[in-house]
């Protein structure tokens, strides 16, 4: 049972009669006539829990698009439903409305839409749904709470989806498809055509020259073009540790490492290369191997979604283990983390040697951009001291950064919005080296 606002009224309304008579019997009387009238009413409500509930919600939507999930109530019963529903969803799930007024006759059915925009990844739910069914006075209201589950998966936005055109057109320059060819080692032979000024002297075919003839008697010659090779491997390892739930530019480390991760799987896939994903801390806390193209992005995205940091230290010496779980031959290992601390990095390097003996490996970090900005400034004292400590947290990252090419190994650094195109480039560079 539920008490509404215009029982209250009622109750303050038995004041007049009160002041005016004079007569302190008039405030029983007048709570017995409220008593009586709201119980009258509290008989005559729809029973709230004679209703069927169905839900139709959407299996996925991307962080930070809106979509709309629909509750139908059947009233099962002969009296008409007036009243409110409210249903239950998540906080982070971005419901609205949250409460919606309500008037169903017996027998008939009503659809209820509730707008949901995301605030965070993962699996976001409604557990039950509250209906509150007012009697033809509204002085009080039967309410119940039953279960009508429902849940929809939020994936990552994928923003740097934006920079795959500009990166494809590098990708179809190098593997030939444009008048631009490279030559380098680890790259495979594609074709000849005749030589043009520009072209480097050391990629001419002389066998291929001596046997061909320029029909007005001179000789024509003939170099060799080369393209990127193709099914390279390509593992990338995600941090789910301790320093992946830090929050820089308003979100998670983690969430940039995504983000990096599904663009230089768009690219490398494009490329014809192997990717597989492992998000790894203590244990394994998501996994894609043997898929490529569509079926590859669909399965990191759902994969990612419902990943959350854990609160530990990652288990480094577990990661060769790890790759050579995923494969033997050499591959791109590319390790997605953070580099701010000496000593939070020693697991890391540590194993470094191991990886690099074997593999080509790059490691991804961001940075913070409220850092470099606290250096620039130095107006007041308090600035200074800022900027001194700012300053102190970049010499660690360089001091990282030095020891991790010094192992043999790659760093790319960027804020979350300059790291997902940087590692690409970075991928797009080794492709052009041979390395890949």
């Amino acid at each position: 049972m539920v008490i509404s606002g215009w029982f209250v009224a009622l109750l303050l309304a038995g004041v007049v009669p009160i002041v005016v008579t004079n007569d302190p019997r008039w405030l029983v009387w007048w709570l017995g006539i409220a008593v009586v009238l709201a119980a009258i009413d509290l008989v005559i409500a729809a029973s709230p829990r004679r209703v069927i509930l169905t839900r139709d919600v959407p299996a996925r939507v991307r962080l930070g698009e809106s979509v709309a999930a629909t509750l139908v109530i059947d009233n099962a019963g002969r009296r008409t439903i007036r009243g409110v529903v409210r249903d239950a969803w998540q906080p982070s799930a971005g419901a609205h409305p949250t409460r919606t007024r309500i008037v169903i006759r017996g027998g008939e059915r009503r659809a209820i839409r509730t707008g949901l925009t995301p605030i965070r990844r993962g699996e976001r739910r409604a557990a039950h749904v509250t209906i509150r069914s007012y009697g033809p006075l509204r002085l009080a209201a039967r309410q119940a709470t039953m279960n009508a589950p429902g849940a929809i998966r939020v994936l990552p936005p994928f923003h740097s989806r934006k920079h795959l055109p500009s990166r494809l057109a590098k990708l179809r320059e190098l593997d030939g498809r444009t008048s631009v060819m490279i030559r380098g080692q680890g790259t495979e032979f594609d074709s000849l055509r005749e030589y043009v000024r520009g072209d480097d002297v050391r990629s001419i075919d002389w066998r291929a020259t001596a046997r061909r003839q320029d029909p007005q008697g001179g000789q024509l010659l003939m170099v060799r073009t080369w393209r990127p090779e193709r099914d390279r491997r390509v593992v990338i390892v995600i941090d789910s540790g301790r320093t992946s739930a830090a929050r820089i530019a308003g979100e998670p480390r983690i969430d940039t490492a995504f983000e990096s991760a599904l663009l230089l799987a768009a690219l490398a896939t494009r490329a014809g290369d192997r990717v597989d994903l492992v998000i790894f801390d203590r244990r394994v806390r998501g996994r894609v191997q043997g898929a490529s193209g569509p079926e590859l992005l669909s399965r990191m995205v759902d994969t990612m979604a419902t990943v959350d940091p854990e609160l530990i230290e990652p288990d480094w010496g577990a990661v060769p283990g790890l790759v050579r779980s995923v494969t033997s031959q050499h591959a791109l290992v590319v390790i997605a983390t953070s580099i701010d601390a000496p000593g939070a990095s020693r697991g890391l390097l540590a194993v470094l040697p191991q990886l690099t003996r074997r593999h080509t490996v790059v490691v991804s970090s961001v940075t913070d951009p409220d850092v470099l900005a606290a250096t620039r400034d130095r107006s007041r004292r308090s600035e200074v001291y800022l900027a001194a400590a700012a300053e102190r947290a970049l010499l660690d990252q360089s001091r990282v950064a030095a020891a991790i090419r010094q192992l043999g190994g790659d760093v790319v650094t960027g804020s979350p919005s300059d790291l997902p195109p940087a590692l690409a480039d970075r991928y797009i560079a080794l492709k052009a080296a041979g390395r890949l």
